[in-house]
């Protein structure tokens, strides 16, 4: 596992950073998913859509190291793994709605 970033590793700018950490088509929709609550892989793989395995599974563990989503194995058979968001991936709800917002006035502007 690498290293933790710290603050000196991060772009000076607070919107770069920002889009480091979720400016990824797939990560927002990760985060939409997971802000109602833990899901499983197969469960995120089903609602997001498109999304490889692979590429999904590069995402998570991307965001789990960042310190956005917690990720639970449970010693079970097949082996359950549950991911939802941490307290800090809980606090991009407001920029979420505030693209949904975004979203539904201007697909609203289009008609």
């Amino acid at each position: 596992m690498s290293e933790a970033k710290t603050a000196k590793d991060l772009p000076a700018c607070p919107v770069e950073t920002t889009l480091m950490l979720i400016g990824d088509k797939w990560k927002v929709l990760i985060l939409r998913d997971l802000l109602p609550g833990t899901k499983r892989f197969g469960e995120l793989k089903k609602s997001i859509g498109s999304v490889s395995q692979k590429v999904l599974t590069a995402q998570l563990r991307d965001m789990e190291e960042s310190g956005l989503v917690s990720r639970k194995v449970y010693a079970e058979v097949p082996p359950r793994v549950e991911y939802s968001l941490t307290e800090l991936g809980q606090s991009l709800k407001p920029i979420l709605d505030s693209m949904w917002n975004w979203g539904e006035g201007y697909k609203a502007s289009l008609n």
